[in-house]
Order: C-alpha cells, then structure tokens, then sequence
C-alpha cells in the first residue's frame, strides 16, 4: 500500500509544482503590469523583513533639536517633530503594514473557506441560518464593527489582523459557498459518496482543490484592503500605539499637524500606502486573469 501511495504522491507533488511554474511563466508573459505589482510588493515585504538592517536610525530616538528638519544626508527624508529619522520609521512601518495585511488576508481565506465549504456542502439548515447571519453581518457599518472590536480587544497586531479579516472572511462566505454548490454536483462527488467515501475525504480530495484559485485571488484582493484598513484604524488611533510606527498613524498625528511646515511628513507614507495598494491590486486582476476559467485566456485550477 505504502509503495503504490508514495510514486501517486510524488506525481502529484511534481503537477502542483510545474503547475506553479507555468503559471508565473505566463504571468510574465501575458500579465506584464501584474508581474511589476507582484515585484514591488514583494520588495516591501523584504523591506518590512529586514527593516532592522536597512533602517539607517532607531524609530524611536528622539533628538528634539533637530526637529523638522529637511532632507539631509544624515536623515535621507527629513526628522519629525520629534526629531526622529523619517526613513526609518516609514521602514518600520512597512513591517506593520505587511504583517497586517498579511494575516488579515489569511484570516479572511480560513473564515471564507471553513463556512463555505460547510455551509455549501451540507446545506440544509445550518445553511439557512449561516446565510442570515452573514447578512447580519454584512449590514453593520464596517468602520463601526472594527472600532469596537478594537475597543474589546486592545491595540496589537494581532487583534487588528483579526478584527480586520474575519468580518471580510463572512462577507466572502458565499464565493467559496458558490464553487462548493457547482462542485457538490458533479459526477466524480457522486461516484465518491456511491463508493462509500467519507464526507471529510470527499471535501479533501474534490471540494477543496477547486476553492485554490478563487481563494489566491481572495488573498490577494483582501491583502490591498487590509493595509488601507489598518491604516485606517491607526488613522483613526485605534492602532498599534506609539512609538512604533505606522504609515496610518504617520499620517494621523505628524502628518496633519505638521503638514504645512514639513510637507514630507505627509507624502512619504501616503505615498508608500498608494504604491504598495495598486501594486496588490493590479497583481491581484492579474492572477484573476489567468486562475478564472470564465475569463478569456484563463487556466482555471494549477495544471
């Protein structure tokens, strides 16, 4: 058993593999703008990897002094009211921003696909209810839900993260829950449950494979949103707390205040948010493109 296991096993390892291959050869291929999106969000989430190594300065250090102070070639974009370096703090706040978004964005997909695939598989009326609580959900304010969740939980990564992805995860219930109806349906299903194959092996085996492709382009909608939303909240100072930096919170307090004596204050970090979210986006229709098998040119699931 075990022999006959391992080479099915390693054939499939190898498809997924040459599957992934082919689809980043066509993404540089016929989705140039979306491979440049894909090459400039990666670059931020290096830059956020190892902002402890590029940062030319501490994020916190404070020398008062030198406050406002204008591009430089000891501070590249200029000190705060604080007189802490700009560069490194809008370095550090990358971090903030792509972690955030990064766990936000897996939050939604996990929410998304375990109500989902319940919800479409077995219907009935756990399906019933399930729907009108999304619907519950989906009717309150977003801003509203988020703010108070954060006054529940406390300001940290990870109550952001969660605040932010799993009220995104119930409001896409019903993509993954429309790729489940189609695939609860077809034949091969029907010949598994007629064999006697357990719902478990069925959902891993046929249901979960066809929710690959609508769940990257999820993520990658989702990871865009999520930025602009901690930035949002931070705006708002509902964030993380100083002094460790965020573009939202850079924008919030040194950015309004300080906007007409030190105009940068406010550029550098508005400007990183639109750069690194239109990235995300155009990476995002890109992959839409090439994983949706109802658009023209698409290749439908890997291989």
């Amino acid at each position: 058993m075990a022999s006959t296991y391992e080479p099915e096993q390693a054939v499939a390892a190898a498809a997924a593999r040459r599957g992934i291959a082919v689809l980043f050869r066509r993404l540089f291929k016929e989705k140039p703008h979306g491979a440049a999106g894909m090459i400039v969000v990666l670059l931020f989430f290096l830059i956020g990897v190892f902002a402890d190594q590029l940062a030319p300065h501490d994020y916190a250090d404070q020398d008062v002094p030198r406050r406002l102070e204008r591009p430089s070639a000891e501070f590249w974009l200029g000190t705060d009211q604080f007189g802490r370096d700009s560069l490194s703090r809008i370095i550090h706040g990358a971090r903030i921003s792509m972690v955030v978004g990064l766990l936000a964005s897996a939050f939604t997909v996990l929410t998304a696909t375990l109500l989902g695939v319940v919800s479409g598989y077995w219907g009935g009326t756990f399906d019933l209810v399930l729907q009108r609580f999304v619907d519950a959900v989906m009717s309150f304010p977003w801003l509203f839900l988020v703010l108070t969740a954060m006054l529940l939980l406390g300001p940290s990564i990870m109550s952001i993260a969660v605040v932010i992805g799993v009220p995104w995860g119930i409001a896409n219930v019903r993509t993954i829950r429309s790729v489940v109806l189609s695939v609860r349906e077809h034949a091969y299903v029907e010949a598994a449950r007629a064999t006697g194959a357990r719902p478990l092996r069925i959902l891993a085996q046929h249901v979960l494979p066809q929710t690959i492709a609508p769940n990257i382009i999820l993520f990658t909608i989702t990871l865009g949103s999520a930025i602009i939303g901690e930035a949002t909240v931070s705006f708002l100072g509902f964030g993380i707390p100083p002094p460790q930096p965020t573009w939202g919170g850079m924008l919030s307090a040194e950015g309004r205040k300080y906007m007409e004596i030190a105009p940068a204050l406010a550029l550098w970090p508005g400007l990183c948010l639109a750069v690194v979210v239109f990235a995300i986006n155009i990476f995002g229709d890109a992959l839409r493109d090439l994983l949706d098998p109802r658009l023209r040119g698409g290749a439908g699931r890997f291989g």
